[in-house]
């Protein structure tokens, strides 16, 4: 039985795909990043929600994952992964019920506090159960999400967990994302220089409960920063940890911009070599060619992401001429192929009214901001770079 090819049509489209040598090149270059700049690495599992990468990540040698709500973390957990950080507050009974089993099966497990209010609830109902939950200080900052915006906020946090024996404090955690502006990296500096002081004062002055508290913080988009600003603090006793999530998939969008933002940022001494790849594609039919220099494509809102901007053309291939030729291979798409409008499930192609365009062709389409691309799949195809498939793997959104 020969094995099914995206040029064979022996796969259904659309399909999104995942390029097995690129998703080995993230991987593994993010975990030479952090290795060789001795932080330890947590990446944020959202993005993708998929076990067999969740795996590989923990395989590759990352200390833990980020998840962002409970399911999440249960499908982590289920899926064997043994330390996750929930970069979040535990809130709820049902939520706080599926946590225990999970503790009580031995994941390591982390939450967020920021409020008295949430961590009399979560003292009350761990204590009651005879366990102790870790948790981290949230810091944010003003008009973004969740966080201590004050000084007098931490302070009334820290007094309600020296009265809440059933949490331990394990460290500090924030989220540079949500600074923007007109300066945001001397923004977000300023910020984390502020969140290690204070972790260190907290450090200093006896407020953990463990020996080495963790600091933590990074997305996709500012994790050099981060890493220059908390990478020092693992000379002073603490345990500085990354969570990038968006690198393993990587795009042709607003994280390939990032990321050369970075590399331009990032000291050459602290770079690992290569580069991040995109590792995803959606592959989609040539359905109706209506007009001149219009095609319709079999893909749309339900299929891709177009919240960071729209898929684009990669490749363009003609099945038909693996037939006549026996080693037709799909070209680059021409640089003035654009699709400018997406529908349900349809997107519109524009090209030139001579193009070579036929119904029937296959076109391979970029994106940006790969976690809204994920959660529309339930399975993914994963290929080599002959376009074979290699495994089917599933979502856990």
């Amino acid at each position: 039985m020969s094995t099914p090819n995206l040029l064979d049509e022996s796969l259904p489209l659309p399909a999104a795909v995942i390029y097995q040598s690129r998703l080995d090149n993230n991987l593994h270059w993010m975990q030479r990043f952090a290795e060789h700049n001795q932080v330890q690495l947590c990446p944020h599992g959202k993005t993708t929600m998929t076990p067999d990468f969740f795996r590989r990540q923990i395989d590759a040698g990352a200390w833990g994952l980020t998840l962002a709500t409970v399911p999440q973390v249960k499908a982590a957990a289920d899926a064997g992964v043994p330390r996750i950080l929930m970069a979040n507050q535990l809130v709820g009974r049902a939520n706080m019920d599926i946590v225990s089993d999970l503790l009580a099966q031995g994941l390591q497990y982390y939450c967020l506090v920021d409020n008295p209010d949430n961590i009399r609830a979560l003292n009350r109902f761990f204590g009651e159960r005879g366990q102790t939950l870790p948790v981290l200080l949230e810091v944010g900052v003003p008009g973004g999400r969740c966080g201590c915006r004050t000084r007098h906020q931490i302070d009334t946090v820290l007094a309600a967990l020296k009265d809440a024996p059933a949490l331990q404090l394990s460290g500090v955690e924030t989220y540079e994302g949500v600074i923007h502006g007109s300066d945001p990296e001397a923004a977000i500096r300023a910020h984390l220089q502020s969140v290690r002081a204070l972790t260190l004062e907290l450090h200093q002055s006896g407020q953990f409960a463990v020996e080495t508290p963790i600091l933590t913080g990074a997305g996709s988009a500012w994790y050099d920063v981060v890493m220059e600003e908390f990478g020092p603090v693992r000379d002073q006793g603490l345990l500085p940890v990354l969570r990038p999530g968006c690198y393993l998939i990587h795009d042709k969008g607003i994280y390939w911009e990032a990321q050369s933002d970075i590399m331009t940022r990032l000291p050459r001494d602290c770079q690992p070599g290569g580069n991040l790849q995109s590792s995803l594609e959606v592959w989609a039919y040539v359905q109706s060619i209506p007009e001149p220099g219009m095609a319709i494509l079999t893909i749309g809102k339900r299929e891709v992401a177009f919240d960071a901007g729209l898929p684009q053309p990669v490749l363009h291939y003609r099945p038909t001429d693996s037939t006549e030729s026996g080693s037709a291979q799909p070209q680059p798409a021409p640089n003035d192929w654009e699709v400018d409008h997406i529908m349900d499930h349809h997107s519109r192609l524009r090209t030139r009214p001579d193009a070579d365009l036929q119904v029937g062709d296959i076109i391979a389409l970029s994106t940006s901001h790969p976690c809204l691309t994920f959660d529309k799949w339930r399975q993914l195809l994963v290929i080599n770079d002959h376009y074979q498939l290699l495994r089917r793997v599933d979502t856990h959104f």
